[in-house]
């Protein structure tokens, strides 16, 4: 064990062992070659020596130069890390032949080199104390039995000084920001030597900041207001009496406001004076009208009483019956279609009106015979003539068949007679197709909606109100020059052959000569409902469609009749269409392409 740590021991310099073992170096760092190319040769001690000697002796001559001259002679530039003087190599193996005296004096030459560069570093450049004192107590001494300087990476004190100042200053930002925490290099030695002298800068940013920084917000420069004093204010003469008065009359008038509406309600004028008190919760009443009927008093306070009460007296309206509520029809069954009946083959039909006539035919005879009727005459016809009247036939001929003749005609005439009579009357028509129009609708209004880029023509705006007049259809046509408007509404039969005439049968991109319109009407005064232009051309409507932009059902009908309106400005329009509360089609007609 003890072999082993003798043999990780480093060995003194003094020692031949050291001395055999130890291998010289340059100063770069690689083995020094050896002289003449020989490993084992000796170096001239003598020449070494000489070098020494010359050495410590321009060192001596340095110094004492120096210090005769720092006065005068300018500083020079403090010299790097790497500029100092590098320690004398360890002595090597060939230098074991040196005496102990040489050997001190070659070190004491090593040291008195590192001192005079240390000395020329301090009178260079000033540092600063706490620099001075760091450097003087020993960073760049020897800190090793081999007397080995530091490296220049540890003397940060000094060199990372500069660099420390060139960071700090390059990570200032380059624009204004608050004042209170901008600390630039130059304040810092000021604010260590006069700390209680600085004080906080609270002025705002300059001008050219505020324009540089694109982070600046102006809102929150708050400028100090000056303190403004307030003037003594005294009340006019009068002031509160004129309050006073205008409370009383207001209460006045308050009260005036309840006296007409109790007349008025006992007058039963359902009406509201005071709009602004409708959403006021009322008080509650001394009695509800429900329990009215039932209760002698006008109050609750004598209920308890059993004989304020009208429940068991004759003219109570508490009896032994119980009051059923009407039965209503369902308003969906309104829609449903009726049943269709049963479909029948064209041989089914043929049988059924067989089995008709001959049911007929039967009572017909039976009333013959019972008497109640006159037989029918025999029906004569050519074809038949000569089985009906064999004799007669024969006989004369020619008045048989002219009493045929007659006959026929007589049957052919009572048969359009009877036609006719069966045939409704212009009336009668009208009666009917109003009722049948009546009955759809009554199953639910359906209304559709179309716009139209041009209706310059007179036969489209003719056929858009006849046919809504006869379909017993409402609602309203508006003519504007971009655009018009068809809104229509009414059953689901009209409104279904109402749609089929405005998307298929009128031909839009029609247009005929304009027609003589009666006076006073005013779609004669609008230019632009004319069919021709300012040359007397016809317009050219290649490109005029009719579009359905709505359809659906409404709870009730919007307009009480059938008209046409015509809107210069779009205001007029939508005032139109405002009344029935539909304004939203004109918007939704323009956005529409």
């Amino acid at each position: 064990m003890a072999d082993v740590s003798n043999s990780l021991k480093r060995p003194h310099p003094d020692d031949d062992l050291y001395n055999a073992q130890k291998k010289p170096r340059s100063n770069h760092g690689s083995p020094a070659p050896t002289t003449n190319g020989a490993p084992g040769a000796k170096p001239d001690i003598n020449k070494i020596m000489a070098e020494a000697r010359a050495k410590a002796a321009a060192v001596a001559a340095r110094l004492q130069s120096t210090r005769s001259g720092s006065s005068s002679a300018s500083p020079s530039p403090l010299p790097g890390p790497s500029h100092s003087p590098s320690p004398a190599p360890p002595a090597s193996k060939a230098a074991g032949g040196m005496s102990k005296i040489e050997q001190l004096k070659a070190r004491v030459a090593a040291a008195t080199n590192r001192s005079n560069a240390a000395l020329q570093q301090r009178t260079a450049s000033p540092i600063p104390a706490f620099q001075q004192s760091q450097l003087d107590e020993g960073p760049s001494r020897a800190r090793g039995g081999l007397d080995v300087g530091l490296h220049p990476a540890l003397l940060g004190d000094v060199g990372q000084d500069n660099r420390a100042v060139r960071a700090k200053s390059a990570m200032l930002p380059k624009f204004a920001t608050t004042m209170a925490n901008k600390r630039t290099e130059s304040a810092i030695p000021q604010m260590e030597t006069a700390k209680n002298k600085i004080q906080l800068d609270l002025s705002g940013p300059s001008l050219e900041e505020t324009k540089n920084n694109p982070y600046y917000d102006t809102s929150l420069s708050i400028q100090p207001m000056a303190r403004q004093s307030r003037q003594l204010i005294f009340n006019q003469k009068g002031k509160y009496i004129q309050q006073a008065n205008a409370l009383r009359r207001q209460a006045a008038l308050e009260q005036m406001k309840k006296r007409i509406a109790e007349s008025s309600r006992r007058a039963g004028i359902d009406e509201d004076l005071d709009t602004d008190k409708a959403f006021l919760v009322p008080a509650p009443p001394d009695i509800e009208w429900w329990d009215e009927a039932l209760v002698n008093e006008k109050s609750y306070d004598g209920i308890e009483d059993p004989s304020t009460l009208k429940l068991d007296s004759e003219d109570s309206i508490v009896t032994i019956y119980v009051q059923h509520p009407v039965l209503l029809e369902p308003p969906q069954d309104k829609k449903m279609p009726p049943p269709k009946p049963m479909y029948l083959t064209p041989k089914e039909q043929a049988k059924l009106r067989r089995q008709r006539r001959a049911a007929d035919l039967k009572e017909q005879q039976a009333k013959i015979r019972l008497g109640l009727e006159p037989p029918p005459p025999p029906k004569v016809k050519k074809s038949n003539l000569m089985r009906v009247l064999g004799e007669e036939a024969v006989k004369d001929p020619t008045a048989v068949e002219a009493r045929v003749n007659r006959e026929i005609a007589e049957r052919a005439e009572k048969h359009g007679q009877t036609n006719e009579e069966r045939k409704l009357t212009k009336e009668q028509r009208l009666e009917k197709l109003a009722a049948n129009q009546e009955n759809d609708s009554a199953k639910g209004i359906f209304c559709t909606v179309y716009k139209i880029d041009n209706l310059s023509n007179g036969r489209h705006r003719f056929k858009i109100s006849k046919n809504a007049e006869q379909s017993a259809l409402t609602g309203v046509c508006i003519l504007h020059p971009k655009l018009s408007l068809v809104v229509v509404e009414g059953g689901q039969h009209s409104i279904n052959f109402y749609k089929k005439l405005m998307l298929n049968r009128i031909d839009w991109t029609e247009n005929s000569a304009p027609y003589s319109v009666k006076e006073g009407n005013r779609e004669a005064l609008a230019n632009w409902l004319e069919p021709e232009d300012e040359s007397g051309a016809l317009k050219d409507l290649t490109l005029n469609k009719c579009t359905l932009i709505w359809e659906g059902e409404l709870k009730a009908r919007a307009f009480r009749k059938w008209g046409s309106r015509v809107c210069e400005t779009d205001a007029e329009a939508r005032e139109v269409l405002s009344r029935a509360k539909m304004d939203n089609f004109w918007t939704q007609a323009k956005s529409m392409k």
